[in-house]
């Protein structure tokens, strides 16, 4: 299937051929008939990939700060391979789509194959979506206007917070696509509308819909304007749905409103406020979250936990439901939005429009029917990737002919390099959706891309398969490639649960009564660091029990991160202290015969205590070894410092990188 990507390294945007995403429980997989271009956030991204390395910091001041402290922690060099990965990595473009159900994941109620639906899907012949992002199109709603629905909530959603009242007055600045969708909404609210734009184009469409209008081009005033409008009095609320760095709108919003007026920024501004503008009358200012409440919360969006309608009347599919109920009655009109429409094998000249001189507003995407190319045929899981290495090596061959299972930052960063280097040959790379299994499958040659993770497990030429997906994944994963006869190596944790390796036990004692005794090896790297194994050589001597501290400078992670999520990433112990536990195992070379542990206490405002850890283990030659696993330390402290105490003697070994030593000393020496 056809999806269009974009190269924030170097703004080129790309229509690519990609395996049709996999359906998951919670989701629709949708064959698409329409997409909106979004010609603000869409321009943004493809003038930021244009831009050069300096232009793009200057752009995200914010993200330069995390540069500079991943600085401080990792090192230069290791820190702009990873900016580099970053942006090497393609950009799914879109996120206004419309369709039909191919499918319906486990879990899913209210739709059913057949339906046409709105999404904040990609712009892709076929896309799998949060079942809470999508909503059914009514029976009189065009293709063509249900596209719009999912930029009009942006809109709605500014003004329900603006919560416009039957009269009265509000000016809408910036007079873009969500601009004028808002114009009419708030007609629809039965308020007077002033627009403000330099566009003589956009203010004729805002005229058309009932408005007043500011022609800044012709050097018109808008705050004489908006007095004038007002009736003297100041406006009642104002609405930027203006894209700029300026400070200007804010302050004209200010100086428009009346004493307790209201500001609602939709679009982009400039936020260096004035305290006069807003004191003297009480003003107040919000910032609008895109489709309204649900944007952002992966309860809401990916696990699909609905709001009650009790307490939260408009989440942001029911949003959706509202601008599609206003197209069904012709409240909302579309059709003079509409400036281009181009087939999806001309998305390239759409973009070319994007950025260019020549006027434009709602750019429409057109998707083959089944007529013109049958379902089976966008539904392909699994394609050959051009520039592929050459044939691979039968299975039965001493030679890895690996299978990845995930392409993650990691793996594309880490792991396959490590594998291609060590001469293995690369078969086959398998996502959930597509995008990175082609991304990093062209990047180091692989033969094909997939998301059919069982064609790839069945593939009799793969006799190695790579897991390297999110941890509640993984026991699965090695379960399934143990009994498919191949080598596994797991990314950690091996599992999540007790139950879980009881069951990769199974699988692996299967293999070994049936003669075929498997190789399964878990992605613990500490122990392999060269730093680690001078270590290791010192001791080999050292016949008495050894104390080691493992202090581990983990840094914070936002509680709603899956990391931190028991089910699916097992927390940050399992999911990531785990290599520490390990690393001392190597080291004390001798079995865990017990642990003890203890985590921070409760605090006001502490969301997450399991990850500030101290637990000691104990083994079996009489060593032991505490590993202090913290995220509350600074980030310019050592990421991770080990230090062994045995035979009045001190190692330590601070930050395991290609920088990091470890030395002996007498005492505190060393």
């Amino acid at each position: 299937m056809k999806q269009i990507l974009q190269n924030l390294a170097n703004g080129h945007t790309e229509i690519a051929d990609i395996p049709c995403p996999r359906v998951q429980p919670g989701h629709l997989l949708i064959r698409t008939t329409r997409s909106l271009v979004s010609a603000g956030t869409e321009r943004m991204l493809v003038e930021f990939g244009k831009a050069n390395l300096l232009d793009k910091a200057r752009q995200q001041p914010d993200k330069v700060r995390m540069v500079l402290d991943k600085v401080k922690t990792d090192g230069l060099m290791p820190t702009l391979d990873a900016v580099r990965s970053k942006l090497d990595q393609p950009l799914p473009l879109g996120y206004c789509n419309v369709g039909v159900v191919l499918e319906v994941g486990a879990d899913v109620q209210g739709f059913a194959v057949g339906d046409r639906v709105v999404s904040n899907g990609k712009h892709a012949e076929v896309v799998a979506v949060p079942r809470n992002l999508c909503a059914k199109a009514p029976e009189g709603v065009t293709d063509e206007a249900a596209a719009f629905t999912v930029l009009a909530a942006i809109g709605l959603q500014g003004v329900r917070l603006a919560q416009p009242t039957l009269g009265e007055a509000f000016v809408v600045t910036g007079l873009g696509l969500i601009g004028l969708i808002t114009v009419q909404l708030l007609r629809a609210h039965g308020c007077r509308v002033l627009g403000i734009d330099p566009d003589p184009a956009k203010l004729e469409l805002a005229r058309r819909f009932g408005a007043e209008a500011v022609d800044l081009s012709q050097g018109e005033d808008p705050l004489a304007a908006a007095q004038a409008f007002s009736r003297g009095q100041g406006v009642d609320a104002v609405l930027i749905t203006a894209a700029t760095k300026s400070n200007e709108p804010v302050h004209q919003a200010a100086v428009m409103c009346r004493k307790r007026g209201r500001i609602i920024l939709v679009g982009v501004a400039g936020l260096e406020l004035s305290r006069a503008d807003f004191y003297e009358k009480e003003l107040s200012f919000q910032v609008s979250c895109s489709y309204g409440p649900g944007r952002y919360d992966p309860n809401y969006e990916d696990r699909g936990n609905d709001y009650p309608i009790g307490y939260v009347r408009w989440t942001e599919q029911r949003n959706f439901e509202a601008v599609l109920d206003l197209l069904a009655t012709g409240a909302l009109d579309i059709q003079p939005l509409i400036s281009h429409r181009f087939p999806i094998d001309r998305a390239e000249d759409a973009y070319a429009l994007l950025s260019g001189n020549e006027p434009s507003l709602g750019i429409l995407l057109q998707y083959p029917t089944p007529q013109d190319k049958p379902d089976e045929e966008l539904r392909k899981r699994t394609i050959s990737l051009p520039g592929a290495a050459p044939t691979v090596s039968p299975a039965t061959g001493k030679t890895p002919v690996v299978g990845f299972i995930g392409a993650g930052n990691y793996a594309g960063r880490i792991l396959i390099p490590a594998f291609q280097k060590g001469g293995a040959e690369l078969r086959s790379v398998a996502t959930s959706g597509g995008v990175s299994a082609v991304h990093f499958g062209r990047k180091y040659r692989f033969q094909e891309a997939t998301t059919d993770t069982e064609r790839l497990l069945a593939d009799p030429a793969i006799n190695t398969v790579v897991i390297a997906t999110q941890h509640n994944t993984h026991a699965r994963f090695v379960s399934e490639a143990l009994k498919a006869g191949k080598q596994v190596f797991v990314e950690k944790p091996l599992c999540l649960t007790h139950e879980e390796l009881a069951a990769i036990g199974d699988a692996y004692e299967a293999r070994i009564a049936a003669g075929n005794p498997p190789v399964l090896m878990v992605g613990f790297n500490r122990r392999f660091a060269p730093q680690v194994q001078q270590i290791k050589k010192l001791l080999a001597g050292v016949k008495e029990p050894k104390a080691f501290i493992m202090t581990v400078n983990a840094g914070m992670i936002p509680p709603d991160h899956w990391t931190q999520n028991p089910t699916v990433g097992g927390g940050r112990i399992i999911g990531e202290a785990c290599h520490f536990i390990d690393l001392l195992r190597f080291l004390a070379g001798t079995p865990i015969t017990g642990f003890q542990a203890t985590f921070i206490g409760e605090a006001p405002g502490l969301a997450v205590r399991c990850d500030k850890v101290s637990f000691t283990l104990r083994f079996a030659d009489g060593s032991f070894g505490t590993v202090h696993y913290l995220a509350n330390g600074h980030k310019s402290f050592p990421k991770e410092r080990l230090e062994v105490f045995c035979a009045e003697r001190v190692l330590q070994l601070e930050q395991l990188s290609a920088s990091s030593s470890a030395t002996v000393g007498r005492g505190s020496r060393r």
